[in-house]
């Protein structure tokens, strides 16, 4: 079978973190997802994730004015841009900052893009627009700012723009040299400046402060008359050795710009605060759009500051927004559900609304037609994916804990999911409900699930009771309770063509139990080790197992014998984390596979757990046939290998001393949840992996948060003009 996968797609997360955007064509908004970006075809309902990684996680996105290129910029403090091609989806050129940046922002002529660095701004030549060796050319930096810059805007023409900051004051500077305007700071505000507008054709400028005030500037220049300065003109004075009069002075003081405060509006009333977290603004239709810490957002109508809209998404902070071009459809985001949407202000209807799983993903499947793939989550929600367009059409919310098992019955109409609330539950595709509850005598909770080939049987595993209970999925009834384990139930699996369920558990045990026989046959069969993960041959006669000292063994059904393993101690692989002590080598040791899954044929087995690495490995021959990284992301932890020998002190790394007043190590043995910290890099690893019927295609679950599919059939893009 081959192996040469390449990546093709990311389902089941839309957004993270970082400003969004429209293409050119209005109908396309661009999202940054972790290292990646990805685009969403409104138009055609489709969703592409670009084969283009960061270093690190994008929180910068700004797309050039004819849609051909865009820059990428991820969070680290050395501000790392990506100069990206969205024709032939690759990579043109890398540039370092040396400082985080907060935004970029192209002029509306294409010719050049401002950049917020520290209390500075630097306006750079865009590229592509002249044949220069260094695609990020230095034009100019402009000072003035006394803290961090935060946004900016630039005027219809090009020849002006506004930068905002935190030292909550708005600067107008002239991006090339005019006599009535060199720098013009405007203030009146308590707070941090996060959206500055000018109007269209016009100096008139809009400044939102981040306590909710919005302030409208008048400028006493129209847009037309700015100067620029003529040269022959000014030889000609100096040669002349006239000097001004006073009437001439006080001319051209009459002649600089200047601006006057002709209102003030207020976001919080009735006493309530609330923070904007977020802003946009449309300058053809005139509409303000502001996001709300609270989750919700206003859409007002400027200069008069009408409401036309107030609405509530989440009851989470909108970190994000954007209008498109016509001003028509507005994108809001919130990075803490990564939830993205599009709103048609006039219509009040949704173009689109995804969202991932709030915790994270911990399970998958595909469906037997291989159209669909459905999810389970620490958030207790059950999520259906079409694979054709990456969207979500169906959340299933009934669960109230976490979900720890999803599986499609043979017919593919029916979803079957287990959770630690003591309930398994069946959902059904056509009408969208939950149809059958499946529960036990005692409350307990389920760890694993397993459904048989029929479609007919449904078992589930206790962690509490270390019981296996089945029930019939057509009748509701509980058939049996298998007990013989002494510990928690860590996974099942039936076999495809017979009535046999196997059982693994942490008691060094593997037990057969043959459904439908008489009560009480069962084959049972030692591993000497805790059991992680089992799955079954496409042809029921071989049984993988997994177990905690980094071992895959194999196993003929009929016989109970065994017939080969593999020793996987050197093929995990291990990163060091921030906080480990000892090296990466000595941390492999610890590890093992979490999860099994054969290929269609059964030649061979793909295996994952707590390392960034897949592994597949071949089952007659019981050796490695190849081993892919899955993420290249450094923002999350376990991904280096050796670490930076500067970071290393006498009491240990780093990362483990607080140089801060507020705590941000995790609790010792944290791996989800609030890690009772306010910053943490989430660990690498592999939650579930499956491949899908046809074989083309590989689902693994990485960094609880997306499903990155590979792909056999890749597409390469070509565009000779």
């Amino acid at each position: 079978m081959k192996f040469n996968y390449k990546f093709s797609n990311l389902v089941g997360t839309v957004y993270r973190t970082g400003n969004i955007s429209f293409l050119k064509d209005g109908d396309t908004v661009i999202s940054p997802v972790g290292n990646r970006v990805s685009l969403f075809d409104l138009k055609n309902n489709k969703s592409e994730t670009l084969p283009i990684t960061t270093k690190y996680n994008i929180v910068t996105v700004a797309v050039a004015p004819n849609g051909c290129t865009a820059i990428l910029v991820d969070e680290v403090k050395e501000g790392e841009a990506t100069l990206i091609s969205l024709i032939s989806k690759s990579v043109l050129h890398r540039h370092h900052f040396r400082k985080p940046i907060k935004c970029i922002k192209y002029s509306p002529d294409g010719r050049k893009f401002a950049v917020t660095k520290d209390n500075l701004v630097l306006v750079y030549h865009a590229p592509g627009m002249s044949r220069e060796l260094n695609p990020f050319q230095l034009q100019r930096t402009f000072y003035g700012a006394y803290g961090e810059t935060t946004c900016i805007d630039w005027t219809t023409d090009s020849r002006a723009f506004a930068v905002g900051g935190s030292d909550m004051n708005t600067r107008v500077y002239a991006a090339m040299k005019c006599d009535n305007l060199v720098v013009y700071s405007l203030g009146a505000h308590k707070d941090e400046i996060i959206g500055c507008f000018f109007e269209a054709n016009s100096l008139d400028i809009y400044t939102v402060s981040r306590d909710g005030t919005l302030n409208v500037w008048e400028s006493n220049t129209e847009l037309k008359d700015l100067k620029t300065p003529n040269i022959e003109k000014e030889t000609k004075e100096e040669d002349s050795d006239v000097t001004n009069s006073d009437e001439e002075q006080i001319e051209e003081k009459k002649s600089k710009i200047l601006y006057k405060r002709i209102a003030k509006y207020f976001f919080n009333k009735e006493g309530e605060f609330n923070s904007v977290t977020s802003t946009a603004y449309h300058t053809k239709t005139h509409v303000l759009v502001t996001g709300l810490a609270t989750g919700a957002f206003h859409i007002h109508e400027l200069p008069d500051f009408n409401l036309i809209h107030s609405l509530s998404i989440s009851e989470h902070r909108i970190t994000a927004a954007a209008f498109n071009n016509t001003g028509d459809w507005l994108a809001l985001a919130s990075s803490a559900l990564g939830q993205l949407l599009v709103w048609e202000w006039q219509s009040e209807s949704y173009i689109l609304k995804q969202q991932g799983h709030y915790s994270g993903m911990t399970c998958l499947d595909y469906s037997p037609d291989g159209r669909y793939i459905v999810t389970g989550g620490e958030d207790g929600k059950v999520k259906v994916w079409n694979t054709s367009n990456g969207f979500c059409f169906v959340t299933f919310s009934e669960h109230k804990s976490n979900v720890t098992g999803v599986c499609f019955t043979s017919s593919g109409h029916v979803i079957i999911s287990s959770s630690l609330d003591g309930t398994v539950r069946a959902f059904d595709l056509h009408r969208y409900r939950n149809f059958r509850t499946f529960t036990s005598p005692r409350p307990t909770q389920f760890v694993c699930l397993s459904v048989d080939g029929s479609g007919e049987l449904v078992a589930a595993g206790s962690r509490d009771t270390f019981e296996v209970f089945v029930w019939s999925i057509r009748t509701g009834r509980l058939l049996d309770i298998l007990a013989a384990h002494e510990a928690p139930v860590s996974s099942l699996a039936f076999s495809p063509t017979e009535s046999i369920l196997a059982s693994g558990s942490w008691d060094h045990s593997v037990i057969v139990w043959r459904i439908g026989d008489e009560k009480g046959a069962r084959e049972s069969f030692d591993v000497c080790h805790d059991v992680m993960a089992i799955t079954f041959r496409s042809d029921g006669k071989e049984l993988a197992v997994s177990t905690l000292n980094a071992e895959i063994t194999f196993w003929d059904v009929k016989t109970v014998t065994q017939t080969g393993s593999v020793d996987c101690r050197f093929d995990i692989g291990s990163g060091r984390s921030e906080l480990d002590r000892v090296t990466a080598k000595t941390n492999s040791f610890g590890k093992s596979f979490d999860t099994l899954c054969y290929t269609a044929d059964g030649s061979a087995i793909i295996a994952g757990g707590r390392t960034k690495n897949v592994c597949v490995y071949h089952v007659n021959n019981k050796l490695l046939m190849k081993k892919f990284e899955i993420s290249s992301n450094y923002s999350f932890d376990a991904m280096e290998e050796f670490l930076d020998k500067r970071k290393m002190t006498e009491f240990g790394p780093s990362a483990m001393i607080d140089t801060v007043e507020e705590t941000t190590i995790k609790l010792p043995g944290v791996r989800s949840g609030d890690m009772c910290a306010r910053a943490f890099k989430p660990e690498v690893r592999v939650f579930d992996a499956k491949f899908s019927p046809t074989g083309k295609y590989l689902l693994i679950i990485c960094l609880k948060k997306h499903i990155k599919v590979f792909s056999i059939i890749f597409y390469t893009y070509y565009s000779p003009y």
